[in-house]
C-alpha cells in the first residue's frame, strides 16, 4: 500500500492531523460539518452527552451521542479551500495508519452532511426555507487539481449550464452530484431540492457589487431561470462542490442542506434565524442516525 511522507501527510507532534488537530478515536463515522465555529455547540446542545471537545484554529470538534448514536459535529470555516483541508484530513484519519503513514487496505466510508446557510435564487421560495442540494456547480477550481472522473450526467449538467449563461472566460465550472443515498434520506415534502451554485467568494463571485466593479454583477438573475431536466438552481453557497467532488472520489457519502437566510431576487435578508437553524439541526440529526441502520 502507498506510503505518505511527512511533507504530504502533515502531522503535529502529538501525531494528530495537522489542521484539524484530531486523532482517529476523536471522530464518528457520522459527521455533521458547519462553517460557523459557534454552530458546533448549537449542534452538540442536542446531544445526550459529549465525549470529546477540541479546537485548533477554526476547526472546532464535538463528538457525542444523540439518541444512542455517536455523532461528530465539526466546523470547517468558510470556503472550498477549507473543505479541501477538512475532507482530506478526515479521510486520512480513517483510511491511513498515521503511525506507519501507510494507506489502510480496509477502507472506511464516512457519512458527512453539511448544515449551512445560503442565498435563495428562486423568488417563490421564502426566506428560512430548507434547501437540499441534489447537485453542485462549482465556480471554484479545487476539484480540477485532483484526478476526478466526472460522470456523463455531471458533464451534461455542466455543458447545459454553460450554454445557458455567459460567465467570464477565466471561470471553468464543474458539476457534481451529491450522495444519492444521503439526498434520499434527507428529502421530504417540506424540503426544497435542487442545484446549488458554489462560489469562491461572497461578493463578486456571487454577483454582488459594492465599490469595486465586478464581471459578474447581478449574476443571480440568469441563474434563477436555468432548468436541467426539470431541476432548477435554488441557491448560492460556498462549500458544496468541493465537498461532493472530493468526498465521492474518496469513497465517502456527502450532502448539503442549508437554511435560506436571503432571497436574492426579492432583496430579502433574515432578521434572525436561530430558531429555524435549531429546527434544521434537529431534522438533520434525526436523519443522520438512520444511516446504515
Amino acid at each position: 500500500m502507498r506510503f505518505f511522507p511527512a511533507t504530504d501527510l502533515v502531522l503535529d507532534k502529538s501525531n494528530r492531523v495537522y489542521h484539524l488537530g484530531l486523532h482517529r478515536e476523536n471522530i464518528s463515522e457520522k459527521i455533521i460539518i458547519v462553517g460557523d465555529q459557534d454552530r458546533v455547540s448549537q449542534v452538540s446542545s442536542f446531544f445526550d452527552y459529549i465525549e470529546h471537545q477540541s479546537q485548533h484554529r477554526e476547526f472546532v470538534c464535538h463528538t457525542g451521542h444523540y439518541k444512542g448514536h455517536r455523532i461528530t459535529a465539526l466546523s470547517t470555516g468558510i470556503g472550498t479551500d477549507n473543505i479541501d483541508i477538512v475532507i482530506n484530513e478526515l479521510d486520512a484519519l480513517v483510511n491511513i495508519d498515521l503511525n506507519s503513514r501507510i494507506e489502510l487496505e480496509q477502507k472506511t466510508r464516512l457519512s458527512i452532511i453539511r448544515i449551512g446557510t445560503c442565498g435563495i435564487l428562486q423568488p417563490d421560495i421564502p426566506v428560512h426555507s430548507f434547501i437540499l442540494s441534489s447537485h453542485a456547480i462549482g465556480f471554484d477550481n479545487v476539484a480540477y487539481f485532483y484526478d476526478i472522473a466526472f460522470n456523463e450526467s455531471d458533464i451534461s449538467l455542466k455543458n447545459q449550464f454553460l450554454s445557458h449563461i455567459n460567465i467570464p472566460n477565466q471561470i471553468e465550472p464543474y458539476a457534481i452530484q451529491s450522495s444519492e443515498k444521503l439526498h434520499n434520506l434527507l428529502i421530504s415534502n417540506n424540503i426544497n431540492s435542487g442545484i446549488t451554485i458554489t462560489s469562491s467568494g461572497f461578493y463578486g463571485p456571487q454577483g454582488r457589487s459594492l465599490r469595486l466593479k465586478t464581471h459578474t454583477e447581478n449574476l443571480h438573475l440568469p441563474l434563477g431561470s436555468f432548468n436541467w431536466n426539470g431541476t432548477k438552481i435554488l441557491n448560492f453557497e460556498m462549500e458544496s462542490s468541493t465537498l461532493f467532488a472530493l468526498g465521492d472520489a474518496l469513497g465517502h457519502e456527502t450532502c448539503t442542506i442549508c437554511l435560506g437566510v436571503a432571497n436574492r431576487p426579492n432583496f430579502e435578508f433574515s432578521k434572525g434565524y436561530t430558531e429555524k437553524m435549531n429546527e434544521l439541526i434537529a431534522y438533520t440529526l434525526d436523519k443522520i442516525i438512520l444511516v446504515d441502520s
